[in-house]
């Protein structure tokens, strides 16, 4: 069982940054896959970003060259660094995790993840 706990969401204007965090639980092991989606009020969740056990990595076309993903192992987090954002960027960031075994690719679909965080929000004003 992996716990997933998210935080560092807040309100920004449009153009700033924010940097969302995920702490997992017992720890980011190397059969591990993890991901960030998003959902706006009526809306269905969207994959954000993404990195497979290989550490490869894949983003949405939306939020690419805005947002990194990086990975610390060592503290079991995994971060969302997200720049010049935009006034639809704004949802509830919700981290997730998925055992997809070693050496696996970045996994993008809602259907891959079975472990899911409580969820940040995230509100860019125009």
């Amino acid at each position: 069982q992996v716990q997933l706990v998210e935080s560092g969401g807040g309100s920004v204007q449009a153009g700033g940054s924010l940097r969302l965090t995920c702490a997992a639980s017992p720890y980011i092991g190397n059969d591990l896959c993890m991901g960030w989606f998003r959902q706006a009020p009526g809306t269905e969740r969207e994959g954000v970003a993404h990195i497979g056990s290989s550490g490869s990595r894949r983003y949405a076309e939306s939020v690419g060259g805005r947002f990194t993903l990086s990975i610390d192992n060592r503290k079991n987090t995994l971060y969302l660094q997200m720049n010049n954002l935009k006034p639809e960027d704004s949802a509830m960031y919700y981290c997730a995790g998925a055992k997809c075994g070693a050496w696996s690719r970045a996994l993008s679909q809602f259907d891959d993840y079975n472990y899911w965080g409580q969820g940040t929000q995230v509100t860019v004003s125009s």
